[in-house]
């Protein structure tokens, strides 16, 4: 562990991040520490400090919807229009830069393992709004399902699930892994399911059973915890990034996507279930079947090779990235995911590990050498 928070202090030193929150869970052995500040020049970062995981809240919408499939509540399989009937008999893009009208029915309606996936059919293309008329009418319905969630869309879930289904799919279902709003749609489908909001279920099915009393989506301003300000690189330094307040009061759409605060704690709380093949407590969260198919890759190589740089050369299973093996046999490997606000988490069940890190630096080439940094110190310690 020092030899970890040695190389995180000399990136705080560096002036690329104020501070950080690191935790490594090993053959159950748990240890956390914390390093630098909470802001530039001010109170040591305590080791519960409070993060915005953003997209790191993706493999927790996985595990409730696998859940609630443990339970009967959903089938992975059947098309989500029981649940989601405005995602029923959907359109299709004849061309993914062609105007909104022009489509051809879906081959086939889309399933819950399609989202779970990233393979609904809908989500980010990395390119100007302008070049794409599916971009400007997402962004002209305020559907917000791609970029920063500063603010998150200001629609409620059932007005938002509408105008989503008022759009045609990009791709057809199954075919093309596209990031980000497979997990917004799946907030949706959970709620409705479990006939519970959101946030419930994710309290009654998965904080409360393991422990995770500061996961949320909000902080109240009256609240004892705060959450540590927000920075980002600019001209070779760090300044203040405006969260608009986002995770201070409730919003209209909990975002399944990347809309949940927490503590490096409590998240290794979650990733040494999963570690443990869904056990917790002496109880079983979920079944090692499903945490199998969790974390197995279910994209074909033609789905990696056009996933694009979000996905690089890993994998997916649900609500998370596969990581292969590196060359020479030293470094990350297993699964996890990241958070764009600074945060990243990864399972290596062959070397029976869980380490998360916390920063509260946006993502930047600086960012990812802290990132590339941490695991090189992680996996030199092993060894």
């Amino acid at each position: 562990m020092q030899r970890v928070a040695d190389v995180l202090s000399a990136h705080v030193d560096a002036g690329r991040l104020p501070g950080a929150v690191f935790g490594i869970t090993r053959r159950g052995d748990t240890q956390i520490r914390s390093v630098g500040t909470t802001t530039v020049n001010g109170p040591a970062m305590p080791p519960d400090a409070l993060f915005r995981i953003t997209s790191m809240t993706r493999p927790v919408t996985a595990a409730a919807t696998l859940i609630l499939a443990d339970r009967g509540r959903l089938s992975l399989d059947e098309p989500v229009d029981r649940l989601l009937p405005e995602l029923a008999d959907r359109g299709v893009l004849r061309r993914l830069d062609g105007p909104v009208d022009d489509t051809v029915p879906a081959e086939r309606p889309i399933t819950a393992r399609d989202l779970l996936s990233m393979r609904g059919g809908f989500g980010m293309i990395l390119a100007p709004p302008s070049d794409y008329p599916i971009l400007e009418a997402e962004a002209d319905l305020g559907l917000r399902s791609v970029g920063p969630p500063v603010p998150a869309t200001n629609h409620e879930p059932d007005e938002w699930i509408r105008r989503m289904g008022t759009l045609p799919l990009m791709e057809q279902p199954g075919r093309q892994w596209r990031y980000c709003t497979g997990s917004m749609i799946l907030g949706v489908l959970v709620a409705r399911a479990a006939r519970e909001p959101l946030g419930s279920v994710y309290e009654e099915d998965l904080f409360e059973p393991l422990g995770m009393r500061d996961t949320a989506f909000f902080v109240a301003p009256d609240d004892p915890r705060t959450v540590v300000p927000c920075y980002q690189h600019a001209d070779g330094s760090l300044v203040p990034f405006d969260d608009g307040a986002t995770w201070s009061h409730p919003r209209p759409f909990p975002d399944g996507g990347a809309g949940l605060l927490s503590t490096v704690g409590d998240y290794l709380r979650f990733a040494a279930t999963l570690l443990r093949h869904g056990a917790s407590n002496g109880g079983q969260l979920l079944s090692p079947e499903l945490v199998s198919l969790m974390t197995t890759d279910h994209l074909s190589p033609g789905q990696r090779a056009t996933a694009g740089p979000i996905l690089g050369d890993r994998g997916w299973g649900f609500g998370v990235s596969i990581v292969a093996e590196p060359d020479g046999g030293a470094g990350p490997k297993g699964y996890g995911w990241s958070g764009g606000f600074g945060t990243v988490w990864l399972n290596d069940p062959a070397e029976e590990l869980a380490a998360v890190l916390c920063t509260q630096v946006l993502a930047s080439d600086a960012g990812f050498a802290v990132e590339a940094g941490f695991w090189d110190a992680v996996y030199r310690a092993l060894d």
